[in-house]
């Protein structure tokens, strides 16, 4: 089972990125996928999530209407859509599993069964 985040990098503030989470060993089907935030001497947070089966979407309130979370079920993969991007969103994201449903709205996701390695935002001018 591995899950790998990718898509990271430096932009202006204002600009987008987009991150994959591409699940391996397993199918989107039966765990939803999380994405997971820490700043520098923060702790982590959880920014969406959609689930496994009736693929319902969740987001921190700080990226509503910013952060858009979908899958393409081709490929295994999650991505998250960052538009309108704030210094405030500088972070390491990490992508994680867990079986059928999302964690709570404003778990930190300490119960995901997997995690991906991180990939680091950096939005900056």
């Amino acid at each position: 089972v591995q899950l790998q985040a990718s898509g990271g990098g430096f932009v202006q503030p204002g600009g987008s990125l987009r991150l994959a989470c591409a699940a391996s060993g397993f199918s989107l089907d039966y765990y939803a996928i999380g994405w997971f935030r820490q700043a520098p001497g923060k702790g982590r947070e959880g920014v969406s999530c959609i689930n496994s089966n009736d693929r319902k979407t969740y987001y921190a309130d700080s990226v509503k209407g910013r952060f858009s979370i979908s899958s393409d079920d081709a490929k295994n993969t999650v991505y998250l859509q960052m538009n309108n991007l704030k210094p405030e969103d500088t972070a390491v994201y990490y992508c994680a599993a867990e079986r059928w449903l999302c964690p709570p709205p404003g778990s930190a996701g300490d119960k995901m069964d997997y995690w991906g390695k991180g990939t680091l935002v950096t939005v900056s001018s």
